[in-house]
């Protein structure tokens, strides 16, 4: 079954989050806090609308954009003011997974063949402002549009109308619609349309942005939605005397140990209805939510089990502190250590580039780090062309000895100019993931 998608449109406005049906309404002076409440609590992508009126309002949300994409974990697609091929850069260099064009100003229509000739049809999206320019629907797909995003704020209780459900099985073009109201009903009727991938749906609400919850409303109704379903059923799960299973937790991202605990069946259950880790306390006699308290939720991003079936491994996004003890992990006591040489790849270009970092604030004397960032970008620029050439030229002999030295004094002139520029490794690999 296809999964529809759930998809939180929010308003940006003079730096605040915005209601895209009602524009003067101001949610949450935080954008980037309920960016990450509707990642963190189940939405499959989310929609950013640029409301600025002014150029320097308009760069301010690009930033805020940038800023979003460094910290979700879900899809961003963004628009609202485009008005030249480099606003489409600026929010896909941000972080966008795709544009919005509003095909209701003719020159957003021509900017969609040159912006999908530039940067690739999947990443640009023409917004439907109302569904009279349904008619043009196979004039964007041939202009180079992948999607068409439909605007129905305006539709009677906020339902799809059947005439309009009607009007959609002629067109195959993939679809998302901002839906009215979000309500389980409402959104329903909207993602029975086949065409409709998924609802762009209003940052506030009666869910109160859980979407996970909403979600299991829509899989009542017969909707394929992306929650959380085990692969194997818990009858099958080995426990311990006490009827339970240990699950050991890491850090989705740096793969850290951060602590063990346990699960009983009605735990294990609501960590997949919820995607909050959910445990039983031993101590307590009762169900855990972690974090219910402290605020140090952690939201699964998988669960395994072992092969025996006894353990279960979970790789969360932690906030905050696991440990009771206000420390990262659990694990914080050294017991017993040999010294050895770590060269997992992604913590070596960590530790390289946090010295290539400290060196820019805090100069050292002699360090050829220093006298990089003293004669500037040029200087920098120059070093990383000559290195590049000398992979081209080793790459030309017989010696792999000789192109994995220059492909290492590449690497750290690269490094060198991210720091210069002030971009680090995570959004390299964000981009890398995006494509």
């Amino acid at each position: 079954m296809t999964c529809k998608k759930l998809i939180p449109g929010i308003g940006c406005q003079n730096g605040q989050a915005v209601s895209l049906n009602q524009r003067q309404n101001c949610l949450e002076d935080d954008l980037l806090a309920l960016s990450r409440h509707y990642s963190d609590n189940g939405a499959d992508e989310l929609l950013i609308r640029d409301l600025s009126q002014t150029d320097e309002d308009h760069e301010r949300t690009v930033l805020m954009i940038k800023e979003i994409s460094r910290t979700v974990d879900i899809p961003i697609i963004a628009g609202g003011r485009v008005k030249r091929l480099e606003d489409i850069k600026k929010y896909l260099y941000a972080g966008a997974k795709a544009v919005l064009l509003n095909v209701a100003d003719e020159d957003n229509v021509d900017l969609i063949k040159e912006g999908a000739h530039r940067f690739g049809g999947e990443k640009i999206y023409a917004y439907i402002p109302e569904f009279s320019f349904l008619e043009r629907a196979e004039e964007f797909r041939q202009l180079g549009a992948s999607l068409l995003v439909l605007d129905c704020f305006g539709e009677e209780d906020g339902l799809l109308p059947e005439y309009t459900l009607s009007d959609l099985l002629g067109h195959h073009m993939p679809m998302l619609a901002f839906c009215g109201q979000d309500t389980p009903q409402s959104i329903a009727s909207f993602l029975r349309a086949p065409q409709i991938e998924g609802v762009i749906l209003t940052a506030s609400g009666q869910y109160e942005g859980n979407y996970m919850n909403m979600k299991q409303e829509l899989k009542q109704r017969g909707i394929g939605v992306d929650t959380f379903e085990s692969e194997i059923r818990w009858d099958e799960f080995k426990l311990n005397s006490d009827g339970l299973i240990p699950a050991i937790v890491q850090d989705y991202k740096t793969s850290q140990v951060l602590m063990l605990a346990y699960m009983n069946r009605e735990a294990f259950e609501n960590t997949l209805k919820t995607g909050k880790m959910t445990y039983y306390s031993r101590s307590r006699q009762e169900l855990w939510l972690k974090g219910e308290t402290s605020g140090h939720y952690q939201y699964v991003k998988s669960l395994h089990l072992d092969c025996d079936n006894d353990t279960i491994l979970a790789k969360v996004k932690q906030v905050g502190a696991a440990c009771h003890t206000g420390a990262r992990s659990c694990f914080y006591q050294t017991l017993a250590q040999k010294e050895y040489r770590d060269t997992n790849p992604l913590k070596v270009f960590e530790d390289v580039f946090s010295v290539i970092l400290d060196r820019k604030e805090h100069p050292k004397e002699g360090s050829y780090t220093n006298y990089l960032f003293d004669k500037g970008l040029d200087k920098i620029l120059k070093k990383l062309g000559e290195e590049a050439t000398e992979i081209v030229i080793a790459a030309k002999n017989p010696d792999p000895e000789e192109i994995k030295y220059e492909i290492s004094d590449f690497l750290y002139h690269m490094m060198v100019l991210m720091a210069d520029k002030g971009i680090g490794w995570e959004e390299i690999m964000e981009e890398l993931a995006n494509r």
